[in-house]
């Protein structure tokens, strides 16, 4: 368990998310879960001014890494405390990039694998939350597979 950094002013706006006594921001956070394609896991994140505390079990490393980076790539989350249980194999963890202006996903792909024709793997691992691979901004934190 650990607590992973984000850029606080870069992300999707969630309004009235990290509004102090936001009685549903329990909800809402599950609720973006779910709309960015990642189904409704065995998850309960909760507000604590700028950090997000997710605890529940999920079936792969994968699945965990990419509910952190959902929630944390709101804008206004500064960091997320990882309290998810992994149920199945053990495996590395994917390392993570912050996109920096100007980046795409060639340049970053060149950059991590030394070859810019590798960017779709990127994509791929940070799928469904990317819908294309275009669409990425600044101060994205994205997965980086091995």
């Amino acid at each position: 368990m650990s607590i992973f950094s984000f850029i606080k002013e870069a992300g999707e706006k969630i309004i009235d998310l990290l509004t102090p006594g936001n009685a549903n921001a329990s909800d809402q956070l599950q609720k973006h879960v779910e709309a960015v394609g990642l189904g409704n896991p065995n998850i309960k994140a909760t507000v604590d001014g700028d950090k997000v505390t997710v605890t529940g079990e999920v079936a792969s490393q994968e699945e965990k890494e990419k509910i952190l980076l959902a929630l944390g790539n709101i804008a206004g989350v500064a960091s997320v405390d990882d309290q998810i249980t992994v149920t199945g194999p053990v495996v590395a963890a994917a390392r993570f990039v912050v996109v920096k202006k100007g980046d795409t996903l060639s340049a970053i792909s060149l950059a991590v694998y030394g070859n810019a024709n590798l960017y779709n793997k990127i994509f791929e691992a940070n799928k469904p939350m990317l819908k294309h691979p275009d669409k990425i901004y600044p101060g994205q934190s994205l997965r980086i597979p091995e």
